[in-house]
């Protein structure tokens, strides 16, 4: 079978990639890393006209961690910069974590955090922990740059609310809330080298041992990775027992609407929610506990 035919262009600016993409139209696709974007034109699902690369962009890899402002990753730093990265490791570990788990050694050394997002895979393991911080997409295009909460930036398998010509620069996290603790957990058919069947991130916030903020992303068990929000309310206002955890990860599997496919039946997945809920809760909270007695 004959190799895929299309343009190929190298922008050195934003700007350039953005008319790239406006001149292109519809059948243009962008490029970070290309571990999903190649598969695809492989396999015969996706055609494209033109792919335009990020890669030389300068400045998109950057990673930066602030204590005012918080984390950035640009849209072209790689998974295993972000999991490796020292500033990451010490206070948004979750994060390092998460980028850590997403598929394998060679994916990890091409693949990008923002292309991973940018790919709206409801399996997407970057996403449970970064919407649980409440991160924030930059975007670029045509009309000029704005900056969408990730929580509303999915809205259905492979399709974003990315308009004509736009680009996400980078992702961002505020800095973590006093007392708080994250954690992501997940599960896949061959350990970390498949799609997350189940994956559960969480971030909670305690005052004492009573959670005064909880957030609970599920993936791959919704048709976009999911907030949780009356599992959220049972935690809230209340002292952080594992009894209450238990419950709030029962309401999380309730509130989810998992399908049967490939990698996991619906009724399986349900009862993983619960499961990874009740681990990354616990983990959470412990690293809440303990940001606390060490201060």
């Amino acid at each position: 079978m004959p190799a895929a035919q299309f343009d190929y262009i190298a922008p050195t600016t934003i700007d350039q990639a953005v008319a790239a993409l406006v001149n292109g139209g519809r059948d243009t696709r962008v490029m970070a890393g290309g571990t999903d974007l190649i598969v695809k034109i492989r396999h015969r699902m996706l055609f494209p006209k033109c792919i335009v690369n990020l890669k030389r962009i300068a400045g998109l890899d950057a990673i930066t961690v602030d204590k005012k402002t918080g984390l950035a990753i640009g849209a072209t730093a790689l998974l295993a910069d972000v999991a490796a990265h020292k500033g990451i490791r010490r206070h948004y570990p979750t994060v390092a974590e998460a980028a850590g788990s997403t598929a394998n050694v060679q994916v990890r050394n091409m693949g990008t955090v923002v292309g991973n997002l940018c790919n709206a895979s409801p399996s997407a393991d970057n996403a449970p922990t970064l919407m649980a911080m409440a991160a924030t997409v930059d975007i670029t295009g045509p009309s000029g740059s704005r900056r969408m909460p990730l929580d509303r930036f999915f809205q259905s398998p492979g399709v974003t609310a990315l308009e004509a010509g736009e680009i996400v620069t980078a992702v961002r996290v505020p800095p973590p809330p006093a007392g708080s603790g994250t954690a992501y957990h997940s599960l896949s058919q061959r350990g970390k080298l498949d799609c997350s069947a189940v994956g559960v991130g969480t971030m909670i916030v305690l005052d004492g041992d009573r959670c005064t903020d909880a957030r609970i992303i599920v993936g791959a068990c919704a048709p976009v990775p999911m907030r949780t929000p009356e599992a959220e309310k049972t935690l809230i206002g209340k002292r952080m027992t594992d009894d209450l955890i238990r419950r709030a990860a029962q309401t999380a599997s309730q509130e989810t609407s998992p399908i049967t496919d490939v990698r996991a039946s619906a009724s399986y997945r349900w009862k993983m929610v619960a499961v990874l809920a009740i681990r990354a809760l616990t983990d959470a909270r412990q690293m809440a506990l303990r940001k606390s007695t060490s201060k």
